[in-house]
């Protein structure tokens, strides 16, 4: 028999390469750094509302995640919190967006700040890729009459050498003008 036996082609548990080791090892590192990245919060008013999208980003994937806790507040007051789930499969992506509507009957207009965290939780006691982003908004309600075309209407005119007919008065005229055309062909002479 030889003293050098050929190696097998097929690899297995024993013989595996350690490029394979090394990166798999590095896998589950990355995997402990998961983030949630808030990426903008947009406002956009209406009459008594005021609508806010805000979008994240899950790093490095959405397979990491499968609930994420979000946190509202306005001017330092938390008003909701909603666990939102992670769509998983093959259409779903790692961006998300989710819009909040605020009624702000009687908020006053003028400055305020809005927070939204994010979070997933470990236990119910810790929060972990614990992120926020804080926005100051000028709110200025917007009602009805301002969402209005601006024209002014016309009440009245006045001038001495001219008469204005009106709409509701032309009518009127011109059966005034009919007739009298008709008045005149009737005492037309005939020859």
């Amino acid at each position: 028999m030889s003293s050098d036996p050929k190696k097998p082609k097929q690899l297995t548990l024993d013989s595996l390469p350690l490029t394979q080791k090394q990166e798999s090892t590095k896998s589950t590192a990355g995997a402990k750094e998961k983030q949630i990245i808030i990426t903008g919060i947009a406002a956009s008013t209406k009459e008594t509302e005021l609508t806010l999208n805000v979008s994240l980003k899950l790093v490095p994937s959405k397979i990491s995640f499968s609930k994420v806790h979000s946190d509202l507040w306005f001017d330092d007051q938390p008003i909701k919190s909603v666990a939102l789930r992670v769509l998983k499969g093959p259409l779903a992506t790692d961006e998300s967006e989710y819009a909040a509507v605020l009624d702000m009957t009687w908020i006053p207009a003028g400055t305020h700040k809005v927070k939204v965290e994010r979070y997933a939780l470990w236990s119910p006691d810790e929060k972990f890729c614990q992120t926020f982003n804080e926005v100051t908004l000028d709110y200025l309600p917007q009602t009805r009459e301002s969402r209005f075309v601006k024209v002014p209407s016309v009440k009245s005119f006045a001038c001495r050498d001219l008469e204005f007919v009106f709409e509701s008065e032309k009518e009127v005229y011109q059966d005034i003008e009919i007739t009298m055309k008709k008045e005149q062909l009737r005492e037309r002479d005939d020859w």
